[in-house]
């Protein structure tokens, strides 16, 4: 296989096309958009890399996949050892190749990108954590145990990524999920259009065949404490990888109204509870008109959601302009191809109730650029006398989230921010000996490979800290 398909070095300026569905058919279900390479185009897209002597692109990667390493790999037809390189790295590969936003990481840094597209590193990475999981006889050896225990405190992908790699060196992992099902946002907040779920479950299965233990319907803070792990139940250290699912409103009159969402609700109905099927688990109203307030990557995924269980028109309702919308600019494409209609440099003022109590209707007022705020990015200003009303019978609000101060409350001695973020250093240690955190719920709601990152860090801290002592 590996010489039957070694060619020259492929040096044309525009990676390979990503197979998808067409707009039309997509907007309708719930399957994956995008379909993947084939091993012949995936071959064909490696070797546009160039193997540069620095790597440039490594150092875009916060789990530090040795990228050339898994490329050239692929570039020669040897897919299992492309894997292996990938998995020394990374516990969710096929996951990071399909939400990772690579252009500003990896394939920001990649030198075919200063004059053509960059190599489709995201693109090869899900093409070889597909390939690994498609074969059915793939076996995972579990390591010796080295008679130490860790709990990890939520099942996203910081808490899974920590398991991963201490469960690796032996520990004896258990993972506490307060939902019934694992894999925190990537099951919860991720469609299935962009991350299956089947995906999702074999990343953990791989992770239980490494001996991670999963409990679920454990809520910290309720049904255990923190306390009760470390004193009780022999548990020496603890990370907390538990996010930042906590949503925030605007404030704004109307907000307690009937047809009025947060995100995380609205994509937790859907994705979790499959909303979406004849046969639901949790009932969600099939609204005709639907207002999306922000622009962010949750925000793409509730309005895309929102069309395909129906609504004829979709808003996505911004106060800044496209330049500023913080969403992936693939995220913002699909969204577009499928319909979504952008109110943008618009602003929510008050959410209209019908004669029922429910919405029937979404005030907003324009807004124009000022001077950059804070982080950079131009003030909104609104624009006087600019009102109207848009025709919406759902508001989707998503603006952000914040920590659930659940654990902090129940928890001695751990130290956070006013906001609700937990302190921590760079390693990821916090106030409270032998507590660990990382991802969202230290940083706030922020991207799965930081979350990753977070939660590799500080696996090896943890490594370290129970070894010394």
């Amino acid at each position: 296989m590996a010489d039957a398909l070694k060619r020259k070095p492929n040096m044309s300026l525009e990676k390979n096309e990503m197979p998808s569905q067409e707009p039309d058919v997509r907007n309708k279900n719930f399957l994956e958009v995008a379909l993947g390479y084939g091993e012949e185009v995936a071959v064909n897209e490696a070797q546009r890399c160039l193997n540069c002597k620095h790597k440039p692109c490594v150092s875009g990667c916060p789990v530090n996949i040795q990228i050339p390493d898994f490329i050239s790999q692929v570039a020669n037809g040897d897919f299992d050892k492309a894997y292996d390189v990938i998995a020394q790295s990374s516990s969710l590969p096929a996951v990071c190749g399909r939400v990772c936003p690579q252009e500003s990481q990896c394939e920001g840094k990649c030198v075919r990108g200063i004059k053509g597209d960059p190599v489709g590193i995201g693109r090869l990475e899900r093409f070889v954590a597909d390939y690994h999981n498609s074969k059915s006889d793939v076996n995972v050896e579990k390591p010796e145990s080295n008679g130490h225990k860790v709990a990890v405190i939520g099942s996203g992908p910081a808490g899974l990524t920590c398991a991963g790699d201490l469960a690796k060196k032996g520990y004896e992992v258990t993972v506490f999920e307060a939902l019934h099902l694992a894999g925190g946002v990537l099951v919860y907040g991720i469609p299935e259009f962009r991350l299956p779920k089947a995906i999702v479950q074999k990343e953990v299965d791989g992770l239980k065949a490494l001996g991670v233990k999963v409990e679920t319907n454990t809520i910290i803070g309720r049904t255990i404490t923190i306390d009760e792990l470390m004193d009780e139940m022999g548990f020496e250290a603890v990370f907390i990888g538990s996010g930042a699912g906590l949503p925030r409103f605007m404030r704004i009159p109307g907000e307690n109204l009937n047809g009025v969402f947060s995100a995380n609700e609205f994509l937790t109905r859907t994705n979790l509870m499959k909303a979406y099927t004849d046969n639901p688990n949790t009932p969600i109203n099939h609204a005709k008109k639907v207002a999306v307030v922000g622009g962010g990557n949750v925000a793409m995924d509730a309005a895309r959601c929102a069309k395909r269980l129906g609504a004829e028109d979709v808003y996505i309702v911004y106060r800044r302009s496209e330049e500023e919308l913080p969403a992936r600019k693939e995220e913002v494409e699909h969204a577009k191809e499928e319909g979504i209609i952008f109110k943008l440099l618009n602003n929510p003022v008050e959410i209209l109730a019908d004669e029922n109590g429910s919405v029937g209707g979404m005030k907003c007022i324009k807004m124009e650029l000022g001077e950059p705020d804070a982080s950079g990015r131009r003030s909104p200003v609104p624009v006087e006398g600019s009102e109207f009303v848009l025709d919406v019978d759902e508001v989707i609000i998503s603006i952000g989230t914040s920590p659930n101060p659940l654990i902090k409350s129940t928890t001695e001695g751990l130290d956070t921010q006013r906001w609700g973020g937990i302190i921590a250093d760079e390693n990821g240690q916090t106030s409270r000996e032998g507590v660990f955190a990382g991802g969202d719920a230290v940083t706030g709601a922020a991207t799965v490979i930081l979350a990753m990152g977070a939660g590799k860090t500080a696996a090896a801290a943890i490594d370290e800290y129970i070894s010394n002592k």
